[in-house]
């Protein structure tokens, strides 16, 4: 049995930056939830947050010490120290009962708030004890200037000032932040719940034992953990042979349990990709086209629009996917994982990924990646894969028709960023992805580049 036609080689290749807009633009903002504040480190925030009072809320000491009125203290020095009567002290999360007034000073700790009538706190190791007509005192050794030491009312924050936009990634700090005004349930966006679906009926599960000619199911496991690492929660829906109809209803299946689909496998030209014959049959988004159909060639000027289709159709399945369902794009000019295809099925985001172990990883940084921080509600432009220019630490030779892709270690060496790319970076390759945590972004050409050129690279 052939799944696909001759219009397997007719795919237009689109350009990888528009490929990951296409994909981020597909990708819906998601559900709503709220967590406990002590569980919302590493969600993205669904609503803006706001101060509810000034902060601090009291004008507040910033250390121990005696809080005074500057004005007693213009005059005082080591040699010649000025001495104030104690009339009360000051413990964090208490008031003073009695105000400052001319000649008097009140002890107040870290935190406290500062009393009536004084205007600066001079430190405590700026003072010794006395005592006057044997009554508590202090000798402060230091002028004061006006509002030193202490902090104001509203320093920080002024109440309804913005603590943090919906799309924020929450760290510590606004952990810290929200719990500081009382937000004790915070509302975030839901974790997208994405289904893996490997397909290949080579593939055995994980804990089987190899057989003559099949492998072991390494590409869910992967998808799993960065789905984990990227905000999301996986579900592993199993292997799907390389029938139409079972794919299909698998599909069908995962629609109704996920947010977006990410398969693996099957999108290749293989007389058996099975993904990439369901796809076939769908049409190109903005278009009528079906996917199977290219363009006719045309100046590179020419909008790929008024291009006639071939008349090659792909074979006929019965299996199909939900109506309404179009294609994104079912080829990436890049190296590796060119045949990686996106769609719209049943109003959900499809990301069907190449099943070698290298191009499966790269197509996951490239498009799955941007995906689930739009679906987290992260703003489109701050979705795209984040980049950075390094100084490449050995040459790549290897050219490419498309950009390449290649897997790296970054490191720093006095002050310059290199980018040292992997061994074993073969499409079909794992070896390498551990230690990668950039990706090499190199110019289409016929030839790769030297040691020691300035190149793009993906932060992963």
């Amino acid at each position: 049995m052939q799944l696909q036609g001759e219009t397997r080689f007719s795919r237009r290749a689109v350009k990888v930056d528009e490929a990951i807009r296409l994909v981020v633009e597909a990708a819906e903002v998601g559900r709503h939830e709220h967590v406990p504040l002590w569980e919302a480190y590493g969600r993205y925030l669904a609503e803006p947050l706001v101060a509810t009072t000034d902060w601090p809320p009291f004008a507040r000491s910033g250390l121990d010490g005696f809080a005074v009125r500057s004005a007693d203290t213009a005059l005082a020095s080591p040699s010649e120290p000025v001495t104030l009567r104690v009339v009360d002290t000051a413990r964090a999360g208490e008031l003073a009962s009695a105000a400052v007034e001319p000649g008097t000073a009140v002890r107040i700790m870290t935190g406290g708030a500062v009393p009536l009538g004084a205007d600066a706190v001079v430190m405590l190791e700026q003072t010794a004890d006395a005592l006057i007509d044997g009554r508590p005192a202090v000798c402060v050794k230091r002028a004061t200037e006006p509002g030193q030491n202490i902090a104001p009312l509203g320093e920080e924050f002024r109440r309804g000032s913005m603590l943090a936009e919906p799309g924020t990634k929450l760290r510590p700090g606004h952990v810290a932040l929200l719990g500081t005004f009382g937000c004790a349930d915070v509302p975030v966006f839901a974790r997208p719940r994405v289904a893996v679906l490997a397909t290949g009926t080579e593939l055995l599960p994980v804990e089987a034992p190899l057989e003559p000619g099949r492998i072991r199911d390494s590409n869910s496991a992967m998808i799993a953990a960065l789905v984990q690492q990227n905000g999301g929660v996986p579900l592993l829906l199993g292997r799907v042979p390389d029938e139409p109809e079972a794919a299909a209803r698998a599909i069908a299946a995962a629609l109704a349990l996920s947010d977006i689909i990410i398969t693996t496998g099957g999108v290749s030209v293989g007389d058996y990709d099975v993904m990439a014959s369901l796809l076939a049959g769908l049409p190109a988004a903005g278009t009528g086209t079906e996917a199977g159909q290219a363009p006719a060639a045309s100046e590179p000027s020419a909008p790929a629009a008024t291009s006639a289709p071939t008349t090659a159709a792909a074979p006929s399945t019965s299996a199909e996917l939900p109506p309404g369902s179009r294609l994104l794009f079912n080829k990436a000019a890049m190296r590796p994982g060119s045949p990686t295809s996106a769609a719209v099925v049943g109003g959900k985001l499809l990301l069907a990924l190449s099943g070698n172990p290298g191009a499966c990883f790269v197509g996951f940084e490239l498009f799955a990646r941007p995906a689930l921080r739009r679906l987290q509600g992260v703003a489109a432009a701050e979705a795209l894969p984040k980049q950075a220019t390094a100084k490449l630490a050995a040459g790549f030779a290897k050219g490419s028709p498309h950009e390449r892709f290649v897997r790296a270690r970054l490191y720093t060496e006095r002050g310059v960023l290199y980018a040292d790319p992997l061994a074993f970076g073969k499409s079909s390759m794992m070896a390498s992805i551990p230690d990668a945590d950039c990706l090499i972004r190199l110019k289409p050409g016929s030839i790769g580049a030297e040691s020691g050129a300035i190149v793009d690279v993906i932060l992963l």
